[in-house]
């Protein structure tokens, strides 16, 4: 029976489905992270009477027709891009984008990488780095002297050193921005990196046209909602069980027809 390939397609999506969706919920509190969703295509149909066809020599067509279809299949699993909330930490070197844009990161291969996690810290050379030490470009070296550092909306960061009350500029931050953001290839460390698919990387410093500000002493939390991954859970939940219920009835309906005697 063709309704037990179409059931076990149906089972195959929706497991992917649960893996898209406890894959958010492990990363509902990841700096930066974009939740994403899984989207279905239903697969290609059995023409049993196709609609259109000639029914009678007077010319007369079949409205509808008969069509089977053989269950779903994966279309995509798409990133949702939404900005996540800015949470205020009083780090000075967090760093939240409010609006468009990507910081950009050397990473050791020479490529680079975007992320939206602006959780910075300084390495033993005074260096603005990511948690794994991978360094941000521009780069923004900060004097071993320096008693603070301002980051202003712009991305403009100057530092304030001993013995001198007027702020020195240090370095310039900028962002990256892609047609489309969603063709973006997730590579882990909350780090992603530029495809055929997202179009090449427009540079530019915060605040111009087309590109977020900078928000100093904030990360950009998560955009991935509780409620609604929970919602999605349930549904994919039944939807897997109803699947499942389909291949049963389907085994029993093939064990009925086994036993029928002529």
């Amino acid at each position: 029976m063709q309704a037990l390939r179409t059931a076990a397609s149906g089972m195959a999506a929706q497991a992917l489905n649960v893996e898209v969706i406890s894959n958010n919920i492990a990363n509902m509190n990841t700096i930066g992270f974009k939740r994403q969703r899984a989207e279905f295509q239903d697969l290609l149909y059995h023409n049993v009477e196709r609609m259109g066809a000639q029914s009678s020599s007077q010319g007369t067509v079949v409205p509808t027709g008969i069509q089977i279809g053989a269950g779903v299949k994966a279309g995509s699993v798409y990133r949702i891009t939404d900005q996540g909330s800015p949470s205020q930490t009083g780090g000075r070197f967090d760093m939240a984008i409010n609006g468009r844009g990507y910081f950009q990161i050397n990473l050791p291969s020479g490529e680079t990488a975007f992320t939206r996690a602006g959780n910075f810290s300084l390495n033993g050379e005074g260096q603005l780095v990511t948690d794994d030490g991978y360094a941000v470009q521009p780069a923004i070296s900060i004097p071993q002297d320096a008693v603070d550092v301002v980051v202003s909306k712009t991305g403009l960061v100057q530092v304030i050193t001993q013995g001198s009350p007027d702020p020195q500029t240090v370095g310039q931050l900028e962002l990256s921005t892609f047609f489309n953001e969603a063709g973006l290839e997730a590579v882990g460390d909350n780090l992603l990196l530029e495809t055929a698919a997202s179009g090449p990387a427009t540079t530019g410093a915060p605040g111009e046209a087309g590109f977020g500000q900078i928000l100093q002493g904030f990360t950009e939390s998560s955009n991935v909602d509780a409620v609604s991954e929970i919602s999605a859970l349930i549904i994919a939940q039944r939807a897997y069980e109803m699947n499942s219920k389909v291949i049963s009835t389907a085994d029993q309906m093939l064990s009925v027809t086994a036993q029928v005697k002529g």
